[in-house]
């Protein structure tokens, strides 16, 4: 897809969000998107599936509610990407760049990207990191983390922590998260 039609796809998208007249939802099914600029682009319940995004750049893009099931997100990069509460399932996330994107909510690929929910946190990993509820750090950082810095977290959290804990982690050791092939 050429920049051009897709610059006016987003446009049209925005007055869409801010129920503006002319406004039109970004229905890009399907759509051929290899390589295209996405840099903060507000794709915000855009129906995005099956496309193709191999290589796009999403670095710091909202993609919060969007419909990505089976698209190709194969080296794509979604540093800093808002994935809150979207739709990945079956989507190819091969080498894509997912540090520091906030998977708060988000339905996982079950394979390099994996989520769940227990009780009133919703749970996301990749093979190096996981988010519960709003906080995303390092599955090293978390098995390490002690009770008042967990208890900080949230109110009940803790609580939630002493039970969950355990059985999060044989999850995580029983059914790892595909690496995305990203070099560190």
């Amino acid at each position: 897809m050429e920049q051009e039609i897709l610059n006016e796809i987003l446009a049209k998208h925005k007055l869409w969000l801010n129920n503006e007249d002319n406004g039109e939802r970004a229905n890009l099914t399907s759509a051929n998107l290899t390589s295209a600029n996405l840099t903060s682009a507000d794709l915000t319940n855009a129906n995005l599936t099956n496309a193709n995004l191999t290589n796009a750049d999403l670095t710091n893009a909202d993609l919060t509610s969007a419909n990505l099931r089976s698209a190709n997100l194969n080296s794509a990069d979604l540093f800093g990407a808002n994935l809150n509460s979207a739709d990945l399932f079956g989507a190819n996330l091969t080498s894509a760049n997912l540090r520091s994107a906030n998977l708060f909510g988000t339905i996982g690929n079950m394979a390099e990207l994996k989520s769940g929910q227990f009780e009133k946190y919703s749970f996301a990993y990749t093979n190096q990191i996981l988010q519960i509820g709003c906080e995303n750090h390092t599955i090293t950082d978390w098995w390490s983390f002690d009770d008042r810095t967990i208890n900080a977290m949230d109110h009940g959290a803790l609580k939630w922590w002493r039970v969950w804990k355990p059985i999060l982690k044989q999850i995580i050791e029983t059914s790892p998260a595909v690496p995305t092939g990203l070099k560190s």
